[in-house]
């Protein structure tokens, strides 16, 4: 029978009898202590070891109890903690506990039942939140995280930074082509971040109007504007305490992009036609479906703000190269699909997943959700069909001459062939319609012309 790992808590306080009267406590519970004088020392100790709760005095010398919580939320430690204080700052401890998600206060003197009560849920706590995480890795490996799907090399790469990323408070730049996922990543790194159960509010900033933007992000006072009627509560305070995405940043207003990097800076934001600043505490996700290097060459993005987002960044594979998900992004895709329309399509036919397989995709997973999502209210039940499929998809545009349209070659395979097969006649067949000018069918199958040779060879 596998041995119980031992329970420990880190006691911070800089009394030496409080700080040890509060150590037999936890001993008297039956949990391991151990102890530090200030914040600092805390940190040392917890950057070299993990515990299971924290127990800490609001006020102390170099490092205080709000500035250790502050510390660990940023480094995305999610460690409970329970505040101690005094009578007259329990009001400064409930704002901890709200502001900076400690666990619970404790007003002093410490009562044991009590401390053993709220140890006892704090251990709990962080116990499910531990067995979560390792599930949620879990799923990663499996081909899934939080709404995205992959079990390719690239996507379980890309699950890896999402899930490094998401505890901490850093903003992070998403980029990749249109239709790649990037909103759904955003929202990855916000579900599994801690700020989970604050709003997620996303704005396309291509999507609106140059005069409309800045209202859209920091809101307006009545009066503001011709046509402002009313106070209007900006996506910045919307988002307060969730996270903000900020969808096609390189289409944001130069001007704009300067107003957006002071809020960066020192969190704080005007409304329009306001004459007071409020602070906001908001995580910002951008995504680009540009390369941010050339757009800032472009001046289509400022290199200040570039710097400042790009504080972490996630580059979202084009579907062409990584087709071995389709088998579990159609299954997937198809199960919403289902839901949405009443329907019980039950997966697809081998030669309609061989020509989902040869189609170069150039709208990314939002082109294929568009293909089935047509393909499931044309078939209702049942496996999905090759006739059921947009009768072009996956067939290369070789611009044949018109004597020989209505008689062009078909594509064909045997009964029972694997996807490697289909891929390697497809690739033959190709080959074959255009007089093996291998440079004209790598682009034609959306591949390099490198992967191309390599699968010659092969």
């Amino acid at each position: 029978m596998a041995e119980l790992e031992p329970i420990r808590i880190l006691v911070v306080d800089d009394d030496a009898e409080q700080r040890d009267a509060v150590a037999r406590m936890v001993v008297a519970k039956g949990y391991i202590p151990e102890t530090a004088q200030h914040g600092e020392e805390a940190l040392e100790k917890l950057g070299g070891a993990s515990f299971n709760a924290i127990v800490t005095d609001l006020f102390m010398p170099l490092l205080d109890g709000a500035q250790l919580l502050r510390t660990l939320l940023e480094r995305g430690d999610l460690t409970p903690a329970i505040v101690l204080t005094g009578f007259g700052d329990i009001s400064h401890a409930v704002s901890i506990v709200h502001d900076l998600r400690a666990f619970w206060f404790l007003e002093k003197p410490v009562q044991t039942e009590v401390l053993h009560a709220l140890l006892e849920r704090a251990v709990r706590q962080e116990s499910l939140a531990r067995e979560a995480a390792m599930l949620q890795r879990q799923a990663g490996y499996r081909g899934t995280l939080v709404d995205m799907v992959g079990a390719s090399k690239t996507m379980q790469q890309v699950f890896a930074l999402i899930q490094r990323v998401a505890p901490s408070a850093a903003s992070v730049l998403i980029s990749g082509e249109s239709g790649t996922g990037k909103e759904l990543a955003a929202r990855a790194i916000h579900k599994l971040s801690p700020r989970a159960g604050g709003p997620f509010v996303a704005i396309n900033c291509a999507a609106l109007p140059e005069h409309l933007i800045e209202s859209e992000l920091f809101g307006h006072e009545r009066g503001a504007f011709t046509g402002a009627m009313a106070r209007r509560i900006g996506c910045f305070e919307q988002a307060n305490r969730g996270t903000l995405f900020l969808d096609e940043i390189t289409e944001m207003p130069i001007g704009t992009q300067a107003k957006l990097l002071r809020v960066l800076q020192d969190g704080k934001i005007r409304r329009l036609g306001g004459t007071s600043e409020t602070y906001v505490d908001v995580r910002i996700v951008a995504a680009t479906n540009r390369p941010p290097e050339t757009a800032i060459q472009e001046k289509r993005l400022r290199e200040d703000l570039y710097y400042r987002l790009n504080v972490f960044q996630i580059a979202l594979p084009a579907l062409r190269h990584r087709k071995e998900d389709l088998p579990i992004l159609v299954d997937a895709l198809i199960n919403e699909l289902n839901a949405k329309h009443d329907c019980k399509v039950d997966g697809l036919e081998p030669e309609a997943l061989a020509r989902l397989m040869c189609h170069a995709w150039p709208g990314n997973v939002r082109e294929l959700r568009n293909v089935l999502e047509r393909g499931v209210i044309v078939a209702r039940e049942g496996a999905l069909r090759l006739q059921q499929l947009p009768p072009t998809l996956g067939i290369p545009q070789m611009n044949l001459p018109a004597a020989d349209t209505q008689t062009a070659p078909v594509f064909k395979f045997r009964e029972g062939a694997t996807l490697d097969e289909v891929e390697r006649a497809y690739i033959q067949f190709t080959l074959s319609l255009i007089g093996n000018n291998k440079r004209r069918a790598a682009k034609i199958l959306g591949i390099g012309e490198r992967t191309l040779h390599s699968r010659v060879a092969e």
